[in-house]
């Protein structure tokens, strides 16, 4: 599929999507969230994809913010229709993916950039990287789930203060915060992000699965994680991962996992 935004290339089982807009520091805009859907979806359905990263391309800006001009002159309901569709359509369906997604963040993470980040699995940054939700310098709030994400990776008093204040940590003071897993060189990162993906790739697929459904599970309203996890668990074991994981394990060679 051909994007206008976005580059989506698979290589050796791992999908990356690059935001293309580097005059707009790969800002969002309504069609860049679109096509991002259409990108994740396609990779999620992908059997050969095992893992998917997703960056910014050029070395400023992973994604700047979102597209203000888009959304200058909307009202009440126009405002609650613009949050409520892109969450939905791109950043809790990013968490929610059944494959796994890593944020590779170069340079700037900013409001719906961030947001981005947030919902992928788990974030690797660059040591240029800068990070942070500004919307209330601009008279509104982080509307794609920043407020519910950033809370539940940094803690409730760490992310009021970086929201109130509108204010940008670097990547170590993220790395601090537990906001990104790893820091590193910018030439670096896209190298560790393959890196960190391959070893995940050599384990069971369905069980990484598993696995998502029930570390989401804990942090969605009126659902018990513990409970999730035991019914993910118990499903485990009738798949043909399963199988060979544990038949390989008695036999000392290395798991063949077939994926289903």
């Amino acid at each position: 599929m051909s994007y206008n935004n976005i580059i989506s290339e698979e290589h050796n089982g791992i999908t990356t999507i690059t935001i293309n807009r580097p005059k707009k520091l790969n800002a969002l805009n309504l069609e860049t969230i679109k096509e991002l859907h259409d990108a994740f979806d396609d990779a999620n359905q992908d059997r050969n994809t095992k893992v998917i990263i997703v960056t910014g391309s050029g070395e400023k800006a992973f994604v700047a913010g979102a597209d203000i001009s888009e959304f200058a002159n909307f009202d009440v309901n126009e405002g609650k229709q613009l949050a409520a569709k892109g969450q939905e359509l791109l950043f809790n369906f990013i968490e929610n993916l059944s494959k796994p997604v890593i944020a590779a963040v170069n340079g700037f993470a900013l409001g719906g950039g961030l947001e981005l980040a947030m919902s992928c699995h788990f974030r690797v940054a660059s040591d240029n990287a800068k990070l942070g939700l500004p919307e209330v310098s601009l008279g509104v709030i982080p509307g794609y789930g920043g407020t519910q994400r950033l809370p539940q990776l940094v803690g409730k008093g760490r992310a009021m203060e970086l929201i109130m204040t509108a204010g940008m940590i670097d990547a170590n003071q993220a790395l601090n915060y537990g906001l990104v897993n790893h820091v590193t060189t910018q030439e670096e990162l896209i190298p560790l992000c393959e890196k960190i993906a391959f070893k995940i790739s050599r384990n069971s697929s369905v069980a990484i699965s598993a696995a998502i459904r029930a570390i989401n599970a804990n942090f969605k309203d009126g659902v018990n994680g513990f409970q999730t996890e035991i019914k993910e668990f118990g499903n485990c074991f009738g798949t043909e991962d399963f199988e060979e994981g544990t038949t390989a394990f008695l036999e000392k060679r290395k798991a063949d996992f077939p994926g289903r």
